[in-house]
């Protein structure tokens, strides 16, 4: 199938490793020119050309932490003087502070709102005059499962991601006849650093090992596997690409099967 990508540029945020990375790598093969960005220059740049060397595409590296308003117009403005213009932004930040909801402090709840909500909002406000150019834009939010269920010492993912949830269904309504479609995909039990990270913290919680922790968190899946990040960048390129026409303004979980609600 022809994603109808080829050409076209893209935005991935925080894409030196794990989700951000994998998007970057499938959005490279399908012929997708790319600025990516993170705070970690040498980790950004050493992405940059293995993805380089292996798709022979574009790529623009943005060092930067996009928790600030100026870095992100700083970005927006580099991609659009390097390509000549934006067709797909894909929010992807790093995950708010791991705490609980009866004990997390100022200090967290400030970093969270701001990584975690205020991120998707400026990316996506500053994007749109160059989206709208193009009459078919894709804004793609990369939240997570937590927008579902809670989990243990992640309050502050749900309770910041909703509030994209309900912010891109209110731009998806805003600029859907200006060819901009806008959507949210929630990654759950998919392995990445983040992921890894807060079964770590359980499995010492817990007092067990943590391939113990691993197992038991594939466990909670209907699948019975823990997903890899490409199981993830598949659905974003779909949702880059010409083909997702007819979507915008709803949220799609790639987990496994791991959140039981039936909405």
């Amino acid at each position: 199938m022809d994603f109808e990508l080829r050409g076209k540029v893209a935005i991935v945020g925080g894409a030196s490793k794990g989700l951000g990375r994998a998007c970057a790598e499938v959005l490279a093969e399908e012929g997708m020119q790319l600025v990516i960005c993170s705070r970690n220059a040498g980790d950004l740049e050493k992405a940059a050309q293995e993805i380089r060397d292996k798709t022979k595409t574009g790529i623009l590296a943005f060092a930067g932490d996009l928790e600030q308003l100026d870095v992100i117009q700083k970005m927006i403005a580099a991609a659009v003087e390097k390509f000549g213009r934006l067709d797909v932004l894909v929010n992807n930040s790093g995950g708010p502070p791991l705490a609980k909801s009866h004990s997390a402090t100022e200090e967290q709840w400030a970093t969270a709102v701001q990584r975690s909500l205020l991120y998707f909002a400026r990316m996506s406000r500053e994007s749109l005059p160059h989206l709208k150019k193009q009459k078919s834009g894709r804004i793609i939010n990369i939240l997570a499962s937590t927008v579902y269920q809670p989990i243990a010492n992640l309050a502050l993912s749900g309770a910041t991601r909703m509030g994209v949830v309900a912010f891109a269904k209110s731009l998806a309504d805003e600029v859907g006849r200006d060819g901009i479609l806008v959507n949210n995909v929630c990654p759950g039990s998919l392995l990445s650093e983040r992921m890894l990270g807060n079964v770590k913290s359980r499995a010492k919680e817990a007092g067990m090992p943590l391939e113990q922790a691993l197992a038991e968190r594939a466990a909670e899946t209907a699948i019975g596997r823990i997903g890899e990040p490409r199981e993830l960048a598949n659905l974003v390129a779909f949702l880059a690409s010409g083909k997702s026409s007819y979507i915008t303004g709803t949220t799609i979980r790639v987990d496994g099967g791991l959140v039981r609600s039936v909405l």
